[in-house]
């Protein structure tokens, strides 16, 4: 009888250090791939400045830099630097920040809804800026004026719906499906409101103006406009960043989480504000981008596994490359610029029914 105890002791006691040291594979594995991830958005980020009707080798692209930090006085010609750093910088480091906050924001949120099926527009952040954009449109503001509608309204939205479904629930926290209900509705009441915008604008002038900038897209971005974002981008993506290890423990349940500790209400609360904040910012400059807030996070939980400390930085960098590469695409395939919204669907819906052929695997 010993003899079988100490033979089932020794094998649970070799189960608990496989089980400990796959762990370690899979928490090295992340560190390991977000490293790949880094030194590849790196390559791409230079990449970009090569694409465009105006070509320019990497070669000249690296002496620029370099002149430009150690201030050495060099003439490649006015028209090259203006297109370096004029033309092709604000967009790329726009893409870059938009892709890197969408993807964050979409992941947050599907660890704290526990949904996969989340994007970050799900509280109706988009639809509340594209709202506004519309009636900064329509109304002849500056662009300016129009982002700044675009951010407010978006933030204003969100705050809409979260109010919605505290007076349906009574002040008292409610199931995450309410919340989702809720949101879906204020973003279908919005997208009716710029159905009604574009109905009553100018189809000569307003009307193609309002379309183009719902299709999202970063030909018009200067580095004012980025400048601008970064403030609201950093206050959004730190404290995800510094809470993702959270989204571990909310995933299994207010309950659950509650019962280790977790203040999930107030959690909850600033994981909403940030992903509002930089959703919100992110449609003010480049307009309605969709699909890269819901199949990024898939993906990155797929390659990392989901442990959010790992497949949150994943999900960033992922992000960022995935939309330089899109922009590039919609700045040199064609002569004439596609729409970066209308790309990330062609290229987001196909890849996100191939994910849900293969099943959650990435998910569970």
């Amino acid at each position: 009888m010993k003899t079988n105890l100490n033979i089932l002791s020794e094998k649970v006691i070799k189960l608990k250090k496989e089980n400990e040291g796959e762990k370690v594979k899979i928490k090295y594995r992340g560190i390991y791939t977000n490293w790949i991830l880094l030194a590849l958005l790196i390559v791409v980020f230079l990449f970009s400045f090569t694409v465009g009707s105006y070509s320019l080798p990497i070669s000249q692209i690296l002496n620029i830099f370099y002149d430009k930090i150690a201030g050495v006085q060099a003439f490649y010609g006015l028209n090259a630097e203006n297109i370096i750093f004029k033309v092709r910088m604000p967009r790329i480091f726009a893409a870059l920040i938009i892709g890197c906050a969408l993807s964050a924001a979409g992941s947050a949120y599907q660890g704290l809804f526990r949904n996969p099926m989340v994007a970050p527009d799900i509280l109706g952040a988009s639809g509340g800026a594209g709202f506004g954009a519309a009636i900064g449109l329509l109304l002849s503001f500056s662009s300016a004026e129009v982002q700044l509608m675009s951010f407010i309204l978006g933030l204003a939205t969100v705050l809409f719906t979260l109010s919605i479904n505290s007076v349906i629930n009574r002040g008292r926290d409610g199931s995450t499906l309410s919340l989702i209900l809720t949101g879906m509705v204020v973003s279908s009441l919005a997208q009716s409101f710029i159905s009604i915008i574009k109905y009553v604008g100018d189809p000569e002038d307003k009307l193609p103006e309002i379309t183009f900038w719902l299709m999202g897209g970063l030909s018009t971005v200067t580095t004012r406009d980025v400048a601008t974002m970064i403030l609201p981008m950093f206050l959004g993506l730190i404290p995800l960043f510094i809470l993702r290890w959270n989204l571990n423990v909310l995933s299994f349940g207010d309950e659950e989480a509650g019962a280790l500790g977790i203040d999930t209400r107030k959690i909850r609360g600033i994981i909403i504000i940030c992903s509002t904040l930089i959703t919100a910012s992110s449609v003010s400059i480049g307009g309605i981008i969709g699909w890269v807030g819901l199949i990024i996070p898939h993906l990155s939980r797929m390659i990392v596994g989901p442990n959010y400390k790992v497949s949150l930085p994943a999900s960033m960098l992922m992000g960022s490359i995935y939309l330089l590469l899109v922009d590039d695409i919609a700045r040199g395939i064609f002569t004439t610029e596609i729409p970066l919204g209308i790309l990330t669907s062609l290229i987001g819906a196909p890849f996100f029914i191939y994910l849900l052929m293969k099943g959650r695997r990435g998910w569970i």
